[in-house]
């Protein structure tokens, strides 16, 4: 049975699809067998492994509401071990189609029950909000994973959050705990990366993860080429932070927070 983890933040430019697209390399370098769902209408993460929304038939749309159809929509990738369950813009709809059905925050979990068994790893990549998309995302996962930006106003997003987590946990999916807050754009150069990691520190002791994900350059153009930072440099800083992440990952369990 997969492990699966949502990646969240609802806060945008926090290097979450960033993240998405390139721990689930890493871990596919690892030779874990990993299928990274695009919950996002902006479909970054679709097009930063090289698939055209435009130019998809079956998407993670087409599926929503057929969840028996959920393996005939997934797409390989350049790697052996990493499977793609694309978005399109069609996934706005979503948000409204869902307000006025039964169950409408399980629908998400219904399609990855399906192919759970097929895989080490799902991750999910959340769009940046607090939506129903979000929420399904959520209700599907066990475990949630924050990344969270150097900068001054990094914290004051992540408590609602946090909140969110909280009450989905205590209502609607009692098997969700917190994976770790994972630091994104660090620059050891600059005062207010050291000390918002130090602030991460001293809020969230047994959370925050150890690898710190660099301000580079080999990151920010991987995208734009269709690849994860995994293969299109894999000699970069950002693909060495990548992999220190997903060693990480691997060996660490959830908790909740006190």
């Amino acid at each position: 049975m997969a492990r699966i983890i949502s990646i969240a933040n609802q806060k945008g430019g926090v290097g979450k699809t960033t993240t998405a697209i390139n721990l689930s390399a890493a871990l596919a370098v690892m030779e874990k067998k990993v299928l990274l769902v695009d919950c996002d209408p902006q479909a970054n993460t679709t097009s930063g492994l090289g698939c055209l929304p435009g130019e998809i038939e079956k998407d993670l749309y087409s599926v929503f509401y057929a969840p028996e159809k959920t393996v005939e929509s997934i797409h390989k990738t350049k790697s052996d071990f990493l499977d793609l369950l694309p978005a399109s813009t069609d996934l706005v709809a979503v948000e409204l189609e869902l307000v006025d059905k039964m169950a409408r925050e399980y629908f998400l979990d219904e399609c990855l029950k399906t192919v759970a068994n097929e895989y080490d790893y799902i991750i999910l990549d959340c769009p940046p909000s607090l939506g129903l998309l979000t929420l399904n995302a959520l209700c599907a996962s066990r475990e949630l994973l924050i990344p969270l930006q150097c900068e001054f106003f990094a914290l004051e997003g992540i408590v609602k959050l946090l909140q969110t987590m909280e009450q989905v946990r205590k209502r609607l999916n009692k098997e969700l705990s917190l994976l770790g807050v994972v630091l994104t754009m660090y620059d050891g150069r600059n005062n207010l990366s050291r000390e918002v990691q130090n602030e991460v520190r001293r809020c969230f002791p047994e959370h925050i993860f150890e690898t710190l994900i660099p301000r580079n350059v080999r990151l920010s153009e991987a995208p734009s080429h269709g690849k994860s930072i995994i293969h299109y440099d894999i000699k970069s800083k950002g693909a060495e932070a990548y992999i220190g992440l997903a060693k990480e990952v691997v060996l660490r369990r959830p908790k909740n927070i006190a």
